[in-house]
């Protein structure tokens, strides 16, 4: 796929955070989500590509959603798949909290599994313990074996987990390991992005979310030579029909999903631009004078190249934000 696809993306989670930030602790996810989607929608008619939507917004949300088997982009001949979450954390947004952002993969087409979408257990390394996880393997195994991986003791370990009634037994467990835990609230694509990034101080990634989060948060760890195992886990019996009409049978539930089953090849394309300000990007800030700042990461497996983009937007001169913050105003 062309190069210039990369600023391409970025340029779409530009416009979606832009359009989205104005929600920010407004108290209206729905609000937020919609303008995020629409400044994608929008955004992607400039996108050189005839991309058809793999991984969508989720129906858990009852959201607003780029549908899965859309098709968005200019229509050109370079088949792709995409996978969006115009707003990983509309909670986030909606409060005022931090780590909410706009999110995109793309990869040719076949390339990104369609994940139903129900929860998946996970986890998540960066490049320097690729390679050293094993999801079937005890928390304690995995966590010596990371450890050992980044020459770091247990107890200087970092593990991010959602702060969930479900992790209760990974997090008494890693706490009797004796490795330091970080919680979160929203967003496990920006928490298993933060293990590849020793700035953030995270390391590994534990749990159970978002199937489809899975895979975008797999392509972007293959552009970074980071590692992602997961294995789906519907947690309802709605989940588990959504699973099957998907041809994801009972006996295939318990299939090990590897970085080259989620996310194939070594063509893949990453973006993300920060909503509200967080561990490793920052939030839209709003200027007088029609003028607005974002802070973007973009990435790509083929070339190992990872662009952080500070982009500064007069919001007046733009028609598609025009159009988008005069109906999310």
């Amino acid at each position: 796929m062309d190069r210039d696809l990369a600023l391409s993306l970025v340029r779409v989670t530009e416009i979606a955070a832009l359009a989205s930030g104005r929600y920010m602790g407004r108290g209206d996810e729905k609000g937020a989500d919609q303008a995020a989607v629409d400044g994608m929608r929008a955004a992607f008619s400039l996108v050189n590509t005839k991309g058809k939507v793999v991984i969508g917004e989720g129906e858990l949300d009852e959201a607003p959603m780029l549908y899965i088997g859309e098709e968005i982009g200019k229509g050109m001949d370079i088949e792709a798949d995409i996978a969006v979450d115009p707003v990983e954390g509309t909670t986030l947004v909606a409060k005022g909290l931090p780590n909410a952002i706009s999110v995109i993969a793309m990869a040719p087409k076949g390339c990104l599994l369609n994940a139903p979408d129900t929860y998946m257990k996970k986890i998540a390394v960066g490049p320097k313990a690729a390679g050293k996880i094993e999801i079937d393997a005890t928390i304690e195994e995995n966590l010596n074996n990371v450890a050992k991986a980044l020459n770091k003791n247990i107890s200087d370990l970092t593990v991010i987990i959602q702060d969930r009634e479900r992790h209760k037994e990974i997090i008494e467990e890693v706490r009797r390991v004796g490795a330091r835990i970080k919680l979160f609230s929203e967003g496990d694509v920006a928490a298993a992005i933060a293990t590849a990034f020793e700035d953030t101080g995270v390391d590994i990634l534990m749990g159970i979310g978002g199937a489809p989060e899975g895979v975008i948060a797999a392509a972007a760890l293959k552009c970074m030579g980071g590692d992602f195992q997961g294995k789906l886990y519907p947690m309802s019996e709605k989940e588990r029909v959504r699973c099957a009409n998907m041809g994801w049978t009972e006996d295939k539930l318990d299939k090990l999903l590897t970085m080259d089953d989620l996310a194939k090849g070594n063509d893949i394309f990453f973006a993300a631009t920060g909503i509200s300000d967080g561990d490793l990007l920052k939030g839209v800030v709003y200027y007088g004078d029609n003028l607005a700042k974002t802070h973007s990461v973009v990435m790509r497996s083929k070339t190992g190249t990872i662009r952080f983009v500070e982009a500064r937007h007069k919001l007046d001169k733009n028609d598609i934000l025009k159009e988008l913050l005069r109906k999310h105003n």
